[in-house]
């Protein structure tokens, strides 16, 4: 059944994109299983981190449909607790964060960031949305201070992307401008590490990476090229880079998700992780939620992406359940737009979106 304008009705939208959610986290688990069988490997990082998605997408879709300002207000301010704290609650001197984890620290910070602007954006009282953009201006200058400089840098363009999404008439640009900059910084961050670009290029962008981690790179690079179906299983890497034997056990990761995924799950890997973002876009493109509430939710997503392809932020759980938080939160249909009288009249404001 089909609607008047000819479209799917939303809930087979709905469908559509959850059995595409289901089919892809379901192969990044069973695809982490055969590498590790292969090779003799441990899934359990890759089990957890698509467990963490799942469970933080179900809980806001959850609690996006029984509180669409209050929920993605509550887990900005959550994200915010967890980020001030963190260099507190880490193990070992208190006087030297290692940078994997100030990566985390950054990536919770851009996911504050893009929760309360959604909540922003849902608040009708003008009052409440001004308070609510205040605290995420909060957030932005807060990430200055306690993340690296990447991670303001990556605040403020969300906050700047979630203003201009007020006057983006149609969602599939804005997404597609998403995708586009996240395959361009992935493209990038694989260029250097192959050391094919320019020689000017080549060192300006290598100034801006540690030794150590160019090291790291051109490891997992070695590796992945030596089985590149399949990589050298998952949990892998620390044992057969000899960079990663000499770094402390925390920082013992290509940090990049992109080339770890290369070297110990192969091409397979790798384009299972780019299926779960293009799954995450494809979501919100479907979403009854405002395109405003969409666009910023995938500018924060795509903030993660960038800092995950030049660090290990994915390793953290906190990163990965908030990750998948914020797109159930994005995509969920709050119940207070079920009504009939509401219903059509949000259908067609969709429709004139897209």
């Amino acid at each position: 059944m089909t609607s008047a304008a000819g479209a799917p009705p939303d809930g087979e939208r709905r469908n559509v994109s959850d059995a595409a959610g289901v089919v892809v986290l379901g192969a990044c688990a069973t695809w982490s299983l055969i590498t590790a069988a292969t090779h003799g490997g441990r899934p359990e990082g890759v089990l957890l981190a698509v467990l963490a998605v799942a469970a933080g997408y179900a809980a806001g879709r959850i609690c996006g449909a029984l509180l669409p300002v209050a929920a993605p207000c509550t887990a900005a301010l959550a994200g915010f607790g967890l980020a001030v704290a963190a260099p507190h609650a880490l193990p070992g001197p208190q006087t030297a964060t290692p940078p994997g984890h100030l990566g985390g620290v950054a990536a919770l910070l851009v996911l504050a960031t893009g929760a309360v602007c959604c909540a922003a954006w849902e608040a009708r009282p003008p009052l409440l949305r001004l308070a609510l953009r205040a605290l995420a201006v909060v957030i932005t200058l807060a990430s200055a201070v306690l993340g690296p400089l990447a991670g303001f840098a990556l605040c403020a363009a969300v906050l700047l992307c979630s203003l201009a999404a007020g006057h983006m008439p149609r969602r599939g640009v804005g997404l597609a401008g998403l995708a586009l900059t996240t395959a361009l910084v992935t493209g990038t961050a694989w260029a250097v590490a192959e050391d094919v670009l320019p020689d000017g290029l080549a060192d300006s962008l290598e100034g801006q990476v540690s030794g150590h981690r160019l090291a790291l790179w051109h490891d997992a690079l070695l590796l992945a090229h030596r089985n590149p179906a399949t990589g050298v299983g998952p949990g892998r890497f620390a044992e057969l880079s000899p960079t990663a034997s000499q770094s402390l056990p925390v920082e013992a990761r290509p940090h990049s998700a992109p080339l770890q995924q290369a070297a110990e799950q192969g091409v397979v890997g790798v384009a299972l992780l780019a299926a779960v973002f293009c799954w995450v876009l494809y979501a919100l493109w479907r979403t009854p939620r405002p395109t405003s509430v969409a666009l910023t939710a995938g500018a924060a997503l795509t903030g993660l992406a960038a800092l995950a392809t030049v660090g290990n932020v994915l390793s953290f759980t906190t990163v990965t359940v908030g990750a998948g938080l914020l797109a159930g939160l994005a995509t969920a249909r709050p119940f207070v737009h079920e009504t009939p009288d509401t219903t059509p009249t949000r259908a067609r404001e969709e429709r004139e979106h897209r």
